[in-house]
C-alpha cells in the first residue's frame, strides 16, 4: 500500500455500533478505493457489544492511513461523528455508515465532481446493498411538513437539498464553521438539519450519480434479511427521535414564513399517533414515540433559541429563498409504500 499524503484529501469517518455483520466488507471496499493514498479512514466505535470494535481495530491496525477510536460509550450518531471529526485531517469529511460498501472509483468520482462544480457537500448514488437497484440520490427538498422529500434518480450531477447521512461528504472547515452535527439530536434528522444550515449559510450540495455506493439501510432496526430488507420494522426509540428531531429541525432553521410548517407537522404527528394507536394497539408506543417526543421538544426550547441565534449569524438566505426546495411529494408517502409492500409495521418496544 502506498503511503498516504501528509494532508489527505478525504477523511472517511465510519461510526460503528454493533456492525459486525457489515464492517468487514465496508472497510475492504475502502481499502480498494482508487485514490486510497489520498484518504484516511477513521473508525469510531460507540461501545459495541458484538465484538465489532475489536474486529475494526484488527482490520485497520496495519493501515498507514487508518485510525481506530473507542468512544467508551454510546454517543449516538451526531456526537460520535463530531468527536471523530475532530481528529480528521482531510479537506473533506466523508461520513459513512458501516452497512455500506463502495465501488472502487466511488471516492475518486465523488471528490472530482465536488471540486469541479465548487460544491461544499455531496453524496454518491446510493444503491441497495445486494444489487444495483436504486435507493437514493438525496432529498430534492422538503414537504409541507418540513420533512425531507422527493428522492429520485437522475443521470447527471445535480444540486440536491439533502445528501443522505449514510454517505455524506462535506468540507471539513465548513462543517466546523456550521457547528458540526447538533449533538442534542443524537440520531435521525441529523443530515436534514446540517443540510438546511449549509444552504442557509450560502453553500450548496450536490449528488453525483457516477459515484456509486451500496447501502443496506436501517440495519439495527430491521436486522432480518441479511443484505435485503424483508420487513417494515421500527422501534419506540427510533420513532421518538425521528418525531422529536423533525420538529426541532424546523423550529431551529426556519426564519419566518416557513415556521408555518411547524403547526402542520404537529398536526401530522397527532394524526399519526391516532393511527398508530389503531395499528400498533399499544399505548406505551404512542406515549414514547409521540407524547414524549413533543414534551422533550418543549423541554429543549432554550436549545432551540440558542441554535436560532447561532444560525442567524451564518444566515445568507431567507425563508423566501429556501421555498424553492418545497416539494409536494410527501415524506410519509415512502413509508406508506413500505407498508403496502411489507404489511403493518412491527414495533420493537425499546
Amino acid at each position: 500500500m502506498s503511503a498516504p499524503q501528509l494532508t489527505p484529501l478525504i477523511s472517511v469517518i465510519v461510526l460503528n455500533y454493533n456492525g459486525a455483520r457489515w464492517l468487514e466488507r465496508c472497510l475492504a471496499s475502502l481499502k480498494a478505493q482508487a485514490i486510497l493514498p489520498q484518504i484516511e479512514v477513521i473508525v469510531a466505535d460507540n461501545l459495541s457489544t458484538d465484538n465489532s470494535d475489536a474486529l475494526a481495530e484488527k482490520i485497520i491496525r496495519s493501515w498507514p492511513n487508518g485510525v481506530f477510536i473507542q468512544h467508551g460509550e454510546n454517543l449516538g450518531f451526531c456526537e460520535g461523528n463530531n468527536r471523530a471529526a475532530q481528529l480528521a485531517k482531510g479537506k473533506y469529511l466523508f461520513f459513512l455508515n458501516n452497512d455500506t460498501w463502495l465501488e472502487p472509483d466511488c471516492l475518486e468520482k465523488l471528490s472530482r465532481e465536488v471540486q469541479a462544480v465548487g460544491a461544499t457537500a455531496a453524496m454518491p448514488l446510493v444503491l441497495n446493498y445486494a444489487d444495483d437497484s436504486f435507493q437514493s440520490l438525496g432529498a430534492a427538498g422538503f414537504d409541507i411538513f418540513g420533512l425531507a422529500a422527493s428522492r429520485r434518480l437522475f443521470a447527471n450531477t445535480s444540486e440536491v437539498f439533502m445528501p443522505e447521512g449514510c454517505a455524506y461528504l462535506i468540507e471539513r472547515e465548513v462543517f466546523e464553521w456550521l457547528g458540526q452535527f447538533d449533538s442534542v439530536l443524537f440520531m435521525f434528522s441529523d443530515e436534514l438539519d446540517l443540510s438546511w444550515r449549509l444552504w442557509l449559510a450560502g453553500h450548496k450540495a450536490i449528488s453525483v450519480p457516477a459515484a456509486r455506493l451500496h447501502h443496506r439501510g436501517a440495519a439495527n432496526v430491521n436486522p432480518q434479511g441479511a443484505g435485503t430488507v424483508v420487513e417494515f420494522r421500527t422501534s419506540d426509540t427510533k420513532r421518538f427521535y425521528a418525531n422529536r428531531n423533525g420538529l426541532l429541525v424546523v423550529l431551529k432553521n426556519c426564519q419566518h414564513v416557513l415556521l408555518l410548517v411547524a403547526p402542520l407537522q404537529l398536526g401530522l404527528l397527532v394524526a399519526e399517533a391516532l393511527v398508530a394507536l389503531v395499528l400498533i394497539r399499544r399505548w406505551s408506543f404512542v406515549q414514547r414515540a409521540y407524547i414524549d417526543a413533543l414534551l422533550d421538544c418543549w423541554r429543549l426550547r432554550a436549545h432551540i433559541s440558542e441554535q436560532r441565534s447561532r444560525i442567524r449569524q451564518h444566515r445568507r438566505r431567507s425563508d423566501w429563498w429556501m421555498m424553492r426546495f418545497l416539494r409536494w411529494r410527501l415524506n410519509r408517502w415512502d413509508e406508506f409504500i413500505r407498508m403496502v409492500r411489507f404489511g403493518r409495521p412491527r414495533v420493537t418496544p425499546s
